[in-house]
């Protein structure tokens, strides 16, 4: 069985990519989730992965960590669900998926996953280049797919992104309308309505 350890829902981005794309993989799982910031989390998260982190999954005996890793497994388990068929539009999202996985730091530092929130919009010149760029990524798969999802049916790259439409939420982040389609689209998933239905109810651990 798998089984997805998973940080707070109100605050970890990092553990909302693999669910959510676990959750469209139509694989039965369980998931557990860990609060953040409390004076055991560090000891229990230690328990299910001793690289000291979450999300981690774990299919047996096998533990994987890192959110990119355990989508690019899931999508090993479900070959037809989680990336695009067409090899070229493959390529692109494992891309764009990598570039979210490895860049936009100001975006992370000004504007941090904070759901059922309302913050200020950011003013760091940083940010609100990540933001621009962000955006700029959204623009080019959605002209190219046709939308709703960056590559038409959902992929492993709109799990990359579903914090950061999140984001754009919690921070007002000013959008124009295929933008704001994309991130309307994402919310409406069911994996993305569970989720936050979760943190409303959650300890508020920050």
């Amino acid at each position: 069985m798998l089984h997805l350890y998973v940080g707070s829902k109100r605050y970890s981005s990092w553990s909302l990519r693999p669910y959510v794309a676990l959750a469209q993989s139509g694989l039965p799982f369980e998931h557990t989730t860990i609060l953040l910031d409390r004076d055991t989390t560090k000891a229990e998260i230690a328990k299910v992965n001793p690289a000291g982190k979450v999300p981690v999954l774990h299919h047996d005996d096998l533990v994987i960590w890192d959110s990119l890793a355990i989508c690019e497994y899931l999508a090993e388990l479900a070959p037809t669900k989680l990336w695009p068929k067409d090899r070229a539009a493959r390529a692109k999202a494992r891309t764009i998926s990598a570039e979210m996985h490895s860049s936009f730091a100001a975006l992370r530092k000004h504007c941090a996953m904070e759901l059922h929130a309302t913050r200020p919009p950011p003013t760091d010149p940083e940010a609100l280049a990540d933001i621009k760029r962000v955006q700029a990524i959204w623009h080019e798969a959605l002209a190219a797919s046709g939308g709703p999802f960056l590559f038409g049916a959902f992929s492993i790259a709109d799990a990359m992104f579903a914090p950061v439409t999140t984001r754009f939420v919690t921070y007002q982040v000013p959008v124009d309308a295929a933008s704001q389609a994309y991130i309307e689209a994402v919310a409406r998933l069911p994996a993305m309505k569970q989720w936050a239905a979760d943190a409303a109810v959650e300890q508020i651990t920050r």
